[in-house]
């Protein structure tokens, strides 16, 4: 007999199935990420499509068969309509959504993560575009905080002594900023200035507040973006890495 249960979820991402199928792939509050079977749902009749799309917040019913979960109900807790409607956005909303699918393979609950896209939705569905883009990195460093990489950014990450605001490094390997002297001989450190610094501190201290208002200088946003990216294809091959079978 299938085991029946009934959660909150986030849709992260959705993928087309035969003629009316569908699959979810969705961010629960109970179960983690799971993958959701949908049949029939593409039907103009059918009853579960008006209850869940991609990148809303729904409570959903499934009931767990022995090699897959099938939706068996479905309705909207928060619908993203103009995230849905705004090119610019759904493009950050994707964005979010296959950062958890890379990083996020098992299904375990974390109300950390949970509370983090609630409230990362909350504001994109509500702000003006001018902020989202970088809504998407504060969403990035808050999460991989969560995940246990949270860079070290008030000391040198390899002499744990104090920083200098005029020769500031960022090195991925070492997990955070490094000293001018320390950053010889870590030959692949970036350079990073001091108004960067402070707009990763301000994410990681969540004070979306001050961020709202702060003005960035073309170059500051420039090294954010690429320190941001750098860190995301650094960890991605880490965990890639450390989840490859081992060949004996």
């Amino acid at each position: 007999m299938a085991d029946h249960y009934k959660t909150q979820g986030f849709v992260l991402h959705r993928e087309d199935r035969l003629e009316a199928d569908r699959i979810f792939s969705v961010f629960t509050r109970d179960f983690g990420r799971i993958e959701i079977f949908a049949k029939a749902i593409r039907k103009i009749d059918a009853k579960l499509k008006g209850g869940i799309e991609i990148f809303s917040f729904s409570e959903i019913e499934f009931i767990q068969g022995r090699h897959k979960k099938t939706l068996t109900d479905a309705l909207f807790l928060e619908n993203c309509k103009i995230v849905a409607s705004d090119p610019e956005k759904f493009e950050v909303a994707g964005k979010i959504s296959s950062t958890v699918e890379h990083f996020v393979k098992g299904s375990e609950a974390d109300e950390q993560i949970w509370n983090l896209l609630k409230e990362v939705f909350e504001k994109l569905n509500s702000q003006d575009f001018a902020r989202n883009k970088l809504l998407y990195y504060y969403f990035f460093w808050n999460f991989i905080a969560v995940l246990g990489y949270q860079p070290q950014l008030f000391a040198c990450a390899m002499c744990h002594q104090p920083l200098h605001h005029q020769h500031l490094y960022f090195s991925c390997k070492e997990g955070g900023l490094l000293c001018q002297e320390c950053a010889i001989k870590e030959p692949v450190a970036k350079k990073i200035n001091a108004d960067a610094v402070k707009i990763l501190r301000l994410m990681l201290e969540k004070n979306w507040s001050i961020l709202s208002k702060v003005t960035m200088a073309p170059a500051s946003k420039k090294i954010v973006k690429e320190i941001s990216d750098w860190q995301y294809r650094y960890l991605l091959d880490s965990v890639a890495h450390t989840q490859a079978p081992q060949h004996l």
